[in-house]
C-alpha cells in the first residue's frame, strides 16, 4: 500500500470521485473542501458533491447518447457518483436525474465512512508544494479567486473565467394543471419514469412573443467592469442571451414543442416550457433550460407570464455565477499533470470538461493516474475509442488550445469507424466498440488495493 497521501482540493463531484477511487486503490487521501469556511455564490449547502446548475445527469441511453455511454463506463469502473446517482434517481424521461439532497448526502456519507479518506474543511489559497506530496485540484467552476490567481501565477495564463447560470425551481402544488400537463417528448420513459416525466406549459404564438418581450425588457444583473469581457459557455446559455440572438431562438431551443401534444387542443403548441422533477418527493420542479441572469425582482413576473405558472411560487430563483477553467490542452500532459508543476493534477470542470458526469469521470481518471504513479507503475490511458478516453484526449491535446472552450462528451470526440456504417447505426456501433475497448483496458488495471 502506498504510504504517501494524496491531497484532493475540492469536494464537488470530481473531487469526491477522485477521493473515492484513490481510497479504493489503497491510497490515503486528504479531501479539502472550503465550504462552509468560505461559501460560493451558487452553492446552498456545505455538502460534498452538491448539484448546483441542474439535478440531471442527462441521457442514460448507453447506445445512442455519448453521456449515457459515459454513465455505463463509469458504472463498470466502480464510480461512487454513478452508484449514488442510480440509488437516488427521480423520473426524468430518458434522462438520469437525481434527488439533490439525498444524492449529496449519500456521497458524503460514503466518504466519511471510508477510513483512508480524511475530510478537511478549509480554504486553500495556494497550490500545494511538491514537498507536501501529490495533489489533485478539483475545485470546479466556482474556484475561489485566490486559488485562481495562484493558478494564473503558476501557468502564465490570464483568461480563466466565464459565466454559468442556474435555473429557477418552483413548487409543484403551485402549478395550474388546468393548463399544464404531464408528458415526456414522444412519451419516452426514462429510468424510473413512465413517459409522463415532465410537466409542460404551452404557449400559443401571441403568448410566446409576449414572453419574449418580457424577457428582453426585464432587468438584468449588472456586470462588474472586470466581468464584462467574460464569455458564456454555449451549453448553459442564459435564456435572455439566447432570446437576444433572435425572437424564435428559444422556440427552436429549450422551448421547442416537438414530441408534445396539448391534451386541451389535441395539437402541438407553438412553444412549451418543460419542468423536470427536482427531488424524490416530487414537490419541486425546475424549469428545463431556463438558466438566467435576470435580476431577482424581474424573475417572478417574467416567469409567471408563462401559462400554467401564473401563481407559481419559487423555491429558488435563477442566478449567475462565475465559472473557471484552465487551458488544458496547453497546460496539462496526457495524465492530467500540470506541466509546470507535475506533482499537481487537475480534474473536473476546471479542466474544461463540462457537465457533472464528465467532471466525475475525469476525477476518477486523475485518481487512477496518481495511484499508479505512487506505485511506480505506468497506467495506460483509456483508449480514445471509449468515452473516458475520448474526453481525456480532447482536453489534454485534441482541442485547439487557441480556441479552447468547455466541452461536453459527444460522439464527435470519438475516432470514426474504420469502415462505412449506416448513419442510424453509427452511434450504437461506436458505443459497443467503446464498451468492448473499456473492458479490455479495465482488465489491464493494476490498481487494486
Amino acid at each position: 500500500m502506498p504510504a504517501q497521501r494524496v491531497t484532493v482540493i475540492g469536494g464537488g463531484l470530481a473531487g469526491s470521485e477522485a477521493a473515492w477511487q484513490l481510497a479504493r486503490a489503497g491510497v490515503p487521501v486528504r479531501l479539502v473542501e472550503m465550504r462552509p469556511v468560505r461559501g460560493t455564490a451558487a452553492h446552498q449547502t456545505d455538502g460534498l458533491a452538491e448539484l448546483v446548475c441542474s439535478n440531471s445527469f442527462r441521457s442514460d441511453d448507453a447506445l445512442n447518447n455519448a453521456v449515457g455511454l459515459l454513465h455505463e463506463e463509469m458504472r463498470r469502473l466502480g464510480s461512487l457518483v454513478m452508484a449514488m446517482g442510480d440509488r437516488h434517481k427521480v423520473p426524468a424521461g430518458g434522462a438520469l436525474a437525481v434527488d439533490r439532497e439525498h444524492f449529496s448526502g449519500a456521497v458524503q456519507a460514503a466518504l466519511e465512512a471510508e477510513p483512508l479518506v480524511e475530510i478537511v474543511r478549509d480554504e486553500r489559497t495556494e497550490l500545494p508544494d511538491a514537498a507536501d506530496g501529490p495533489a489533485i485540484i478539483a475545485t470546479g467552476p466556482l474556484t475561489s479567486t485566490s486559488l485562481a490567481q495562484a493558478i494564473i501565477r503558476a501557468t502564465g495564463e490570464d483568461q480563466l473565467a466565464f459565466f454559468d447560470s442556474i435555473a429557477p425551481i418552483v413548487y409543484k402544488d403551485t402549478i395550474d394543471f388546468d393548463i399544464a400537463w404531464y408528458q415526456s417528448r414522444y412519451d419516452k420513459a426514462g429510468p424510473g419514469g413512465d413517459g409522463r416525466d415532465y410537466i409542460n406549459c404551452p404557449l400559443d404564438e401571441a403568448q410566446y412573443h409576449g414572453f419574449i418581450d418580457a424577457l428582453l425588457e426585464g432587468e438584468k444583473h449588472a456586470f462588474k467592469e472586470w466581468e464584462q469581457a467574460t464569455p458564456y459557455f454555449e451549453g448553459c446559455m442564459p435564456i435572455e442571451v439566447m432570446a437576444e440572438r433572435g425572437r424564435l431562438t428559444l422556440a427552436h431551443g429549450p422551448m421547442k414543442p416537438v414530441g408534445l401534444t396539448d391534451p386541451r387542443t389535441g395539437r402541438r403548441p407553438f412553444a412549451v416550457v418543460q419542468l423536470r422533477q427536482d427531488n424524490a418527493l416530487g414537490t419541486l420542479y425546475n424549469l428545463v433550460g431556463f438558466q438566467t441572469k435576470l435580476a431577482w425582482g424581474a424573475q417572478k413576473p417574467v416567469f409567471r407570464s408563462i401559462p400554467g405558472l401564473e401563481n407559481a411560487e419559487f423555491a429558488r430563483l435563477g442566478g449567475l455565477h462565475r465559472n473557471t477553467f484552465i487551458n488544458s490542452p496547453r497546460l496539462l500532459d496526457g495524465e492530467l499533470r500540470l506541466k509546470a508543476l507535475p506533482h499537481i493534477r487537475f480534474a473536473g470542470q476546471i479542466t474544461g470538461c463540462e457537465g457533472y458526469v464528465e467532471s466525475a469521470a475525469i476525477g476518477g481518471l486523475g485518481a487512477r493516474f496518481a495511484a499508479a504513479e505512487l506505485r511506480g507503475l505506468t497506467l495506460e490511458t483509456p483508449p480514445p475509442t471509449t468515452a473516458h478516453g475520448a474526453l481525456l484526449a480532447h482536453i489534454t491535446g485534441g482541442a485547439d488550445s487557441d480556441t479552447f472552450q468547455p466541452m461536453n462528451i459527444n460522439f464527435g470526440l470519438f475516432p470514426p469507424p474504420e469502415h462505412a456504417i449506416k448513419r442510424r447505426e453509427r452511434k450504437p456501433w461506436l458505443a459497443r466498440r467503446a464498451l468492448a475497448d473499456l473492458e479490455a483496458w479495465r482488465a489491464g488495471l493494476q490498481l487494486a488495493a
